[in-house]
């Protein structure tokens, strides 16, 4: 079947916004299912200051492989020319392949497969502190929990902070146009942790520790392409980590959860057959892909058919990737027997994600040990979800028998 090439202004506009209110849980899945059956490649948005949203899996892939048109300097659609400068998601090559360098061992296959056993053990402890009581919050309890436990330790930073760690997450990451119509909360929020790691730093230098094997020691002696990195450029990267390590593997998660709370038969699939959980966690990542990234053309081009301008922004939503029923036999449908599945959760070209080995390993362990010791269990009330860059539940009540 051959595909639509619309110009910009041949392609539906939809009434599409980044900072979406809260809403009852899977609504925004079902707004991009609908924005793709209204048109392919693309549809556009009319809110300032415009923009494409690309709506087929096939060219989300190919503009995420092209830094050379698309750059990731501007991730939200709404904001071209942002006022902060995260490393190295807001770089282009070669700069970034550069910074991509310096990361990647903390997050190599190897060192992840090492902290496996201390992260089953971890998750076994907080499932057995949830299981008496016949019910929690998902969401607050462990979804948060475990994953923000686990990457402090990466990091290097105390776990005794959690909390005020995830009041200044939630502030950056989690705004909508009721709760934050200026981005006023926001850049309060990214200042509270600027200035905490400006400070760590400082500490780290007064009294180094020769022996410490975590991100925010090593992050003081960086260097880039031989060159020492400067404080600005590794408080920027730490601050990207920040947000990235407390809230990617709990939004996936919860969506997760939500759906096997809802549907009993994969439920009870994972509990009677535990060697299907790997297979099971990919095909739940690949049906509620949680990010929805943004790029800005830096050239004059025709994509897919799609006039566009240096400057303009476009939508580049992972959910619409995953569930795209051209590209996966009934998409918008969870099954664990679909085989190998080649989905773009972790997105692609130079910017997939860094951490996509520690996710898979943090969402396998917690789907093994969560089914291990609580196997039956259902939903109290559906929650609601925030959208933006981000999607994922504000809550998760779940209950089960005692």
């Amino acid at each position: 079947m051959s595909k639509p090439n619309p110009t910009s202004t041949e392609c539906p506009v939809v009434p599409y916004t980044f900072y979406a209110p809260s809403a009852p849980a899977l609504t925004f899945f079902t707004v991009m299912d609908g924005h793709q059956d209204t048109g392919r490649p693309a549809v556009r948005s009319d809110e300032s200051p415009g923009y494409l949203i690309f709506t087929d899996r096939d060219t989300i892939l190919d503009g995420l492989q092209q830094p050379d048109l698309w750059s990731s300097t501007a991730l939200d659609p709404t904001e071209p020319d942002p006022p902060y400068k995260m490393i190295p998601i807001q770089l282009d090559p070669p700069e970034h392949t550069r910074w991509r360098h310096v990361l990647a061992s903390y997050f190599s296959p190897g060192r992840v497969r090492s902290m496996r056993d201390s992260q089953h053990r971890m998750a076994a402890e907080l499932v057995e502190v949830l299981r008496p009581a016949g019910q929690c919050d998902f969401v607050r309890d462990l979804a948060s929990v475990f994953p923000s436990r686990v990457f402090l330790q990466i990091m290097g930073m105390p776990e005794d902070k959690l909390a005020e760690f995830m009041q200044w997450e939630d502030g950056v990451l989690h705004r909508d146009i009721e709760n934050d119509p200026d981005g006023s909360r926001r850049n309060a929020a990214m200042g509270e942790i600027i200035t905490y790691f400006m400070g760590l730093i400082a500490e780290r230098r007064a009294n180094p520790d020769r022996d410490a094997q975590d991100v925010v020691t090593a992050a003081i002696g960086w260097q880039v392409d031989g060159q020492p990195a400067d404080d600005t450029d590794i408080l920027n990267c730490l601050l990207f980590l920040f947000m990235a390590g407390l809230d990617t593997v709990a939004s996936q998660s919860s969506y997760m959860w939500l759906h096997l709370a809802t549907h009993a038969e994969h439920r009870l699939r994972i509990v009677s057959d535990p060697a299907v959980i790997p297979s099971a966690a990919e095909e739940l990542m690949r049906a509620y892909p949680i990010i929805q990234t943004s790029r800005k053309a830096i050239r004059d081009a025709q994509f897919h058919g799609c006039p566009v301008k240096k400057g303009d922004m476009a939508l580049f939503p992972l959910a619409a990737a995953g569930r795209d029923e051209q590209a996966y036999p009934h998409a918008r449908s969870v099954d664990f027997d679909r085989g190998v599945i080649r989905h773009l959760t972790f997105g692609a070209g130079p910017h997939r994600c860094l951490g996509s080995h520690l996710a898979r390993q943090e969402l396998t362990v917690l789907l093994e040990e969560w089914h291990r010791l609580i196997p039956d269990y259902e939903l109290v009330e559906l929650p609601n979800e925030h959208s933006a860059g981000v999607w994922g539940l504000e809550s998760l009540p779940l209950q089960w028998k005692v």
